[in-house]
């Protein structure tokens, strides 16, 4: 019944990931900045509330009409050059990555709108029950006060 849980060998025992992988992965690490280390000596100060937050912003590159210029026409152009094609990699591996981001804020967006339609399905079965009960009061209502007018009637009747 008990069999032993099959181990799978993982790229880092020592042996290089495949191509692309490796490319991507060592572009994503390059990407990722470091956190600089502190000295125990500098006073640790709390953050300032004040401070902007830096936000993510895409790295421009420049246009191709700059490149069309320096690079020839043509299939001449087919061996890249090591600056263009590590260029190219860092902005596939870029794009990658910010597709990866927006997949989950739409998988998020899309788990925040069926959870909101279902608090909404369920506020109006709330509504319908209390509504229902409520005229279901208001129809007991109007019998008892339709009782008390038959039974008050012949005391007001002029004899």
């Amino acid at each position: 019944m008990s069999e032993p849980a099959r181990q799978y060998p993982s790229h880092e025992s020592g042996r290089p990931a495949p191509g692309p992988l490796r490319d991507w992965l060592a572009a994503m690490k390059a990407h990722t900045p470091p956190v600089p280390e502190r000295p125990a000596t500098v006073r640790q100060e709390a953050p300032r509330a004040a401070e902007p937050q830096q936000s993510w912003a895409p790295r421009l590159v420049p246009g191709n009409a700059a490149q069309a210029e320096r690079a020839p026409a043509g299939p001449a152009r087919a061996g890249m050059g090591t600056a263009d094609g590590e260029d190219m990699s860092e902005l596939m591996a870029e794009n990658l990555m910010l597709k990866a981001k927006l997949r989950i804020e739409q998988d998020r967006y899309a788990e925040l709108q069926a959870m909101l339609a279902q608090e909404i399905r369920d506020l109006r079965k709330h509504v319908q029950d209390e509504m229902s009960a409520l005229e279901s009061v208001r129809e007991e209502r109007d019998l008892w006060q339709a009782r008390a007018e038959a039974l008050a009637q012949p005391l007001f009747q002029k004899r």
